[in-house]
């Protein structure tokens, strides 16, 4: 497998948005000022690929989860130590390699049910960071049996990218099973048509892996044991992935264990979800809303953007913050704060939705480090990246849905950039008219905490939430 981790390792740096080129029509002007103007929306792939590129151990959830079983009768069994699931011991050392002490909440409920015999269908949710790809590879790897010298097992992801990410969870962890043959379905790798694929576990996006199977028959999908679609909110509900999804779903045995793991599911996708893996057990992350618990909420009313910027400019003269993130709706908002701070002397990054990973990654590895104290960003960063100096969060612009309603999810994620690590967080609402005050009521009211009125011409009210 040694030379498999290198292909891995030499991988560069992803770029999920490529610069235009002379066969790409460049975009206008117009098109680009008309984009900045718009919502900044996170693309779900880019946000697992940073999260998946950031992370340094696993978030430590307190979350309940809520477990369906295929057989409500037969008694759930969850493990507490790694040593409980009976691994090869081999896997078992990768395991400890890899910094994994003790299974993670979504591991000691899932591994069990991933790993029984005779194996068992799943559609697993559990947010960024928690270890559901540690959790996959590690039935991924159980399964293989290296007498057998085809594709076994088939791992898709919506991206090349994440496919690499995966690729070297898997390279790692089974770092000590030198038998167990792994290989990429991506982009660049290329196979004789006259040959047969012999790796035993593929790793790679519907479109290879189709034409692999498929199209150049270059292995029998029906042989294959365990099916693992990573990220499955994106690929179900992607259009060109769905349907090559859908492709290689029929092409498999029906004894083969289907696997769906992702971090999100919304309805049409977990329906999409529950009619194509048959009997499945179902774990799914209860409301995140206790998070709110530890973070005080204030609103301050401003009368435009100007006004927004002098609440901004008056916190900041009254309380010393560590580090604070400020959410904006669109690129251009975004844009003209961070000029407006920069000129008065704050230290300050912007991060968007027209930036390369590499170039979100830059910023995000500069604000960690406390280089930049302030981070300017959209809803791209609302979820899953947690940085442990934030300790203030400020919506300069409130989240609403396409139809100018409270986008109550959003903010739940938004605030929870600060409050996270059992410490204490602030977020402050700037409040520009009786339509953002409509957001603010009701986001209260759906989460029954009380968003305090703030005086940010007082200083006095200004000191009393730093303290």
């Amino acid at each position: 497998m040694t030379d498999w981790v290198k292909i891995a390792e030499d991988q560069e740096v992803p770029k999920l948005k490529t610069t235009a080129t002379s066969d790409v029509p460049t975009t206008t002007a117009a098109t680009a000022a008309a984009k900045d103007n718009e919502p900044d929306v996170a693309d779900p792939a880019e946000t697992s690929l940073l999260i998946k590129i950031l992370g340094k151990g696993l978030v430590n959830t307190k979350l309940s989860l809520d477990v369906q079983q295929k057989n409500p009768n037969s008694p759930l069994h969850s493990v507490k130590t790694f040593e409980a699931l009976h691994l090869k011991p081999e896997l078992l050392k990768g395991i400890y390699a890899m910094g994994f002490n003790t299974p993670s909440k979504i591991q000691e409920t899932a591994l069990p049910t991933l790993l029984a015999d005779p194996p068992q269908n799943m559609i697993a949710q559990s947010q960024s960071g928690t270890g559901k790809t540690a959790a996959f590879v590690l039935a991924m790897l159980s399964r293989v049996n290296t007498a057998l010298n085809h594709p076994q097992v088939l791992c898709l992801s919506p991206t090349y990218e994440l496919a690499i990410q995966t690729g070297e969870v898997a390279a790692r962890m089974g770092q000590f099973c030198p038998d167990i043959k792994l290989r990429f379905a991506v982009r660049g790798e290329e196979v004789d048509r006259n040959s047969k694929i012999t790796e035993h576990i593929l790793i790679g996006t519907p479109g290879k892996m189709l034409d692999w199977g498929l199209k150049m028959r270059l292995f029998d999908m029906k042989t294959v044991r365990v099916f693992v679609l990573d990220e499955a909110d994106v690929m179900i509900a992607t259009q060109g992935h769905h349907d090559q999804c859908i492709r290689i779903h029929k092409m498999l045995n029906p004894q083969c264990q289907m696997l769906f793991f992702s971090a999100t599911y919304d309805k049409e996708v977990m329906d999409f979800a529950r009619l194509i893996v048959s009997e499945p057990t179902i774990i799914r992350l209860m409301r995140e809303e206790e998070s709110l618990d530890n973070i005080k909420q204030y609103y301050v009313n401003c009368k435009n953007e100007d006004g927004k910027y002098n609440a901004i400019q008056n916190i900041y003269g009254c309380i010393s913050i560590g580090q604070a993130i400020i959410f904006c709706h669109t690129r251009k908002t975004a844009t003209w704060l961070a000029v407006k701070m920069t000129k008065d002397g704050h230290s300050v990054a912007v991060l968007s939705g027209d930036m390369t990973v590499q170039q979100r990654l830059d910023v995000l590895d500069r604000f960690r480090s406390g280089q930049e104290k302030v981070l300017i960003t959209t809803n791209v960063l609302s979820r899953g990246i947690d940085i442990e100096q934030v300790t203030i969060v400020v919506n300069f612009d409130l989240p609403v849905d396409l139809r100018g309603n409270a986008d109550c999810e959003t903010y739940l994620h938004r605030i929870g950039r600060t409050g996270r690590f059992g410490k204490s967080g602030i977020a402050i609402n700037l409040i520009d008219g009786d339509k953002s005050m409509t957001v603010c009521r009701a986001i209260e009211k759906h989460f029954q905490k009380d968003i305090s009125y703030l005086n940010t011409d007082n200083a006095d009210d200004i000191e009393k939430i730093g303290n």
